[in-house]
């Protein structure tokens, strides 16, 4: 199996910004494909060693990469559509048209890869999510692991709560079960303590850092990040909805990297 990857993503700026990656060498090469998962199929996948579904900007390639994952070792990653279940969203759950791990389940366990990393948004309704991942997982020969992990635990400068998941194709790893200490310990530890504090502050991530503060157009004073520049301005509206589209729907690459490394030495 030729060792290049595979990235799905049907948002056009996304699909750009993905190309332009691979070519500056930021992101593993590999093939970037607009289509819509439901369009995919398990024989399309069958030649790339890393597949990347929802893919983004490619933080997760890059998450990947920075953890050592082992290079012989084929891996999937997703994080399917957080809007179903989003506070921020309508909050249809599994009704809405964009609840799509039925598509990511279908494609994996036609192709049962060794490793499958994830993410979702934190909460009550992404907890019910995960439970219903980890069932789907299970049924298909899969030992799962999973940690509600802040933006905050590695110094990011809010919190951005959301629940990390990896699975492990047991038939290739001659195990019956999955033990997950790593991550307990890794939590109590520096992640924990970092969190702790930002929860017992009572002021979220504002705790962590000196906000600076920005007069807007409509008179209102709002504080932000020191050095954060103002996307929403409208005297640089190039590509605006783009960008802001895009780092929002990403992940933090820091986060996963360590929850990838984590789950690796289990």
């Amino acid at each position: 199996m030729k060792r290049w990857a595979y990235y799905n993503e049907i948002e056009p700026f996304c699909v750009e910004w993905l190309r332009r990656l691979i070519k500056a060498g930021s992101i593993p090469d590999g093939y970037v494909d607009d289509r819509s998962i439901h369009e995919l199929t398990a024989s399309d996948l069958s030649e790339f060693h890393e597949v990347h579904l929802f893919a983004g900007i490619g933080l997760w390639a890059k998450a990947v990469r920075s953890a050592g994952f082992p290079e012989d070792v084929q891996v999937w990653t997703g994080s399917c559509p957080c809007q179903p279940f989003s506070i921020a969203g309508k909050q249809e759950g599994f009704d809405d048209e964009r609840h799509l791990w039925p598509e990511m389940h279908r494609l994996l366990a036609q192709r049962t890869p060794a490793v499958v990393f994830g993410e979702q948004v934190a909460g009550a309704d992404g907890l019910e999510w995960l439970a219903r991942v980890r069932d789907d997982l299970e049924a298909t020969g899969y030992a799962v692991g999973a940690a509600d992990l802040p933006a905050a635990s590695v110094g990011s400068p809010q919190r951005r709560q959301r629940l990390f998941w990896g699975a492990r194709f047991l038939a290739n790893s001659g195990a019956t079960r999955l033990s997950f200490q790593q991550f307990r310990e890794l939590q109590s530890a520096g992640w924990g303590a970092e969190r702790r504090a930002v929860e017992q502050s009572g002021g979220g991530a504002c705790a962590t850092w000196s906000p600076e503060f920005h007069t807007f157009p409509d008179g209102s004073l709002r504080r932000f990040e020191p050095g954060l520049r103002i996307v929403a301005d409208a005297r640089d509206a190039t590509h605006r909805v783009g960008r802001i589209k895009a780092y929002g729907n990403a992940i933090n690459p820091e986060v996963a990297s360590r929850f990838v490394k984590a789950f690796t030495l289990t």
